[in-house]
């Protein structure tokens, strides 16, 4: 099966005809099922540049919506403002509050908002879904959806809206926090903070609008996969032109090129029943490959391997064309630094070594008072001369290639005059924006220079905001840490197995009877203190009495068992240690019937924690458990019992924090309450037995229980050692 399914036909046969008949299969560089899923006409068609350009156009464009309104993203957050201070149109600001206004305003409005079912690496990073869902329950015309039907270690990163299947935005901006910004990328914009009133650098970015029958494709695309992920098909009339609809376009946006053909390419990753589409790769390929004169990138990465190969190849020809990259100087964050950032600095240093006529720069936007320096560019963008523009949401690295769901807009001019000056124009206002001079000084230079570099450095300043060359640097260590294929950057669609053990490599299972070496070398360690207390004057300044009245008052009471399963599992509710709740029953209860009440209230706390996670459900259980509940719940999804059987032997995560993962997980509660069985009796056993011995040390001293202590201790050594032995096995 391909990865298109059968769509509402009135709207299907919008996406096959325009006024000449039917839709072309080829258009200049651009060809359907190679390298663009389908190609359209839009009537109208601007490049909105920078976040206080696209967001206000927008929030004018949904206001004007009168059926549907489609929102696509990556990450949506409900408290974002489209536009800063005042809105003047009488509805609230903050994005949620917004829709559900405009959406009690026009009873027949219907809103459909699908974010990525995102990774619980990002969920410090972003606003808590439940909440932000809850919040819009009361709004019928609204219907919130996470979409989380891709490969293990994929994600959903296309950014779109469309009004009305007549009016489609494709680009890099989500609707989420610290995106908003002015092309001026003052280091000083009051303006620029985000919903806590944190101040955010600059932030620069692109997005495409355009409508017509390349509106109602988009509106098509978002519709196949609100289908593939929520399992409903979504109808919607195919729209028929009356006096009384108003205009879709926004009356404050300028119509930069009219009547003007739209190649739609997609990155979708191989799941199910869906076969993989790289129309994006393709088309990176060829429109490099087609380049002559001159190469313009914007791009948050650039790591890509076609990126490599196709520019390498250009730049060994002695009439390649001029090649300009603009990146951000830092990658956002730590990981993305010590991973993509590592992956960058290699494609760079091998573009130098293919350029052998000099004609590769990399950039970053420097403006003056920013702590680095440099814009956060965020776009992903690319022009080949004056001939080609593409932009949306795919970065110049490998997800973006084969992993990632992605979507780009393309213009071939395809020898149309008109077009081509538009394409100019566009590349013209991105560089004077970042060279910080008029669009005519950048024309007139690519006049003059003819090479798109050397124009360039005929506008660069020493000082003030400008286009600065850029070498990305790092450290041999770090290099030599990250590998050839980094999991955040894989080459191909990541195999399950694989994307557990780039998580929880095999090397980390040393680490792991490392640490259950050392539990027992501190039983050894509390062993030794025991026989010094007894043996020695310590022992004298112990006093003992209100402790042994404690334990006989606990121990007599009637409802003791009921009080102990029920503290079990109040304590585990709260995170108390387990460890700490059995060895307290040792001491109180001795070996038995302190081992019989440490399993019954370690299992029914398990089970009462699991339950709560069913409950919660997994956006919660990701703010309790932070970046650890991805691998575990990775590994709790491998092997059933055998999984959890190990994960109880091992202290790989907090006793609580499993039983949550593995209720939001949907484990399957029997392969959960065995393996918890099995995994728990050998450490219960042992920690209420050293418990006891430990208490009858310190009340009866002599050799004998300090002795027992003391094989409890070996014995925890012996159970590292097998355990060593069987992960070894494993490999």
């Amino acid at each position: 099966m391909t990865g298109t399914v059968d769509l509402d036909a009135a709207v299907a046969a919008r996406e096959e005809t325009h006024e000449s008949g039917s839709a072309p299969r080829r258009h200049g560089l651009l060809e359907v099922g190679r390298n663009c899923r389908t190609i359209a006409r839009a009537d109208r068609f601007a490049l909105l540049i920078d976040g206080s350009d696209y967001f206000s156009v927008l929030r004018e464009a949904l206001l004007a919506a009168e059926r549907t309104i489609f929102i696509v993203g990556w990450d949506i957050d409900s408290r974002m403002r489209l536009v800063p201070g005042e809105t003047g149109d009488g509805l609230p600001g903050p994005l949620g509050e917004f829709l559900q206004a405009l959406s009690a305003r026009r009873q027949r409005l219907r809103i459909y908002v699908l974010a990525w079912d995102f990774a619980m690496i990002y969920a410090f990073e972003r606003e808590w879904m439940p909440v932000y869902q809850t919040g819009w329950r009361s709004q019928r015309g609204i219907v919130f959806r996470q979409d989380g039907t891709h490969p293990r270690g994929a994600s959903h990163h296309q950014k779109m809206v469309v009004v009305d299947d007549r009016l489609a935005f494709v680009g890099g901006l989500d609707l989420t926090r610290s995106r908003w910004d002015t092309p001026a990328h003052a280091a000083d914009e009051p303006r620029r903070r985000d919903a806590n009133g944190v101040p955010y650098g600059p932030f620069h970015d692109v997005q495409a609008m355009f409508d017509g029958d390349a509106a109602a494709a988009i509106g098509a695309l978002v519709r196949e996969r609100w289908q593939r992920s929520c399992g409903k098909r979504i109808a919607v009339r195919a729209h028929r032109a009356v006096e009384r609809e108003a205009d879709p376009w926004p009356a404050s946006a300028k119509v930069e090129l009219r009547d003007v053909m739209l190649g739609i390419s997609v990155t979708q990753p191989p799941y199910r029943l869906y076969d993989a589409v790289q129309d994006i790769q393709a088309l990176t390929a060829d429109a490099i490959g087609a380049a002559r004169n001159n190469v313009y990138i914007e791009n948050q990465y650039f790591t890509a391997a076609v990126v490599r190969e196709a520019l390498a190849s250009r730049l060994a020809r002695n009439d390649g064309p001029d090649i300009a990259v603009v990146v951000p100087r830092v990658q956002s964050g730590w990981l993305q630094e010590a991973t993509m950032g590592v992956l960058r600095a290699r494609l760079h240093r091998a573009l130098v070594e293919s350029d052998r006529y000099g004609r590769f720069r990399m950039y970053c936007p420097h403006v003056d008072g920013l702590g680095n320096g440099c814009v956060n560019v965020h776009s992903k963008l690319m022009i080949i001369d004056d001939t080609l523009i593409t932009v949306g949401s795919a970065n110049l690295n490998n997800r973006s290639m084969v992993l990632d769901t992605e979507c780009n807009v393309t213009i071939d001019a395809n020898g149309d005059g008109r077009i081509r000056e538009a394409i100019a124009a566009w590349r013209n206002r991105l560089l004077a924006e970042h060279l910080d001079v008029p669009d005519a000084a950048v024309s007139s230079a690519l006049s003059q220079k003819q090479r798109l570099n050397a124009a360039i450095e005929t506008l660069q300043r020493r000082e003030g905001r400008t286009l600065r060359p850029f070498t990305p640097v790092v450290t041999a260590d770090l290099d030599a840490l990250v590998p050839l294929n980094a999991w955040l950057d894989p080459e191909r669609p990541i195999e399950p197995d694989a994307l557990v053990r780039e998580f929880i490599p095999e090397s980390r299972h040393k680490s792991l009877t490392a640490r259950f070496l050392l539990l027992g070398a501190l039983v050894l360690a509390a062993a030794t203190m025991a026989a010094v207390w007894q043996f020695t004057a310590v022992g004298h300044h112990l006093n003992l009495a209100e402790l042994v009245q404690l334990i006989r008052r606990i121990d007599a009471l009637p409802l003791a068992p009921v009080i102990v399963l029920t503290g079990y599992v109040v304590a585990a509710v709260i995170s108390v240690p387990i460890t700490v709740l059995i060895a307290a029953t040792g001491l109180v209860f001795g070996a038995w019937p302190g081992i019989g009440y440490a399993l019954g209230g370690t299992l029914l706390s398990a089970l009462a924690t699991y339950g709560l996670g069913v409950l919660l459900g997994r956006d919660a259980v990701r703010r309790l458990a932070g970046t650890r509940a991805n691998r575990l719940s990775e590994r709790l999804g491998a092997q059933g019992i055998v999984t959890v059987i190990v994960l109880r032997l091992l202290p790989i995560a907090p006793f609580t924090i499993v039983n949550l993962v593995a209720g939001a997980s949907h484990i399957r509660l029997r392969d959960f309450m065995i393996g918890s069985t099995f995994g728990m009796v050998p450490g219960i056993l042992l920690t209420v037995t050293f418990a006891h011995q430990l208490l009858n040390a310190i009340r009866h001293p002599g050799v004998g229980s300090v002795a027992a202590m003391l094989a409890i201790g070996m014995a925890l050594v012996g159970i590292s050692v097998m355990l060593q032995r069987w992960l070894g096995r494993r490999k």
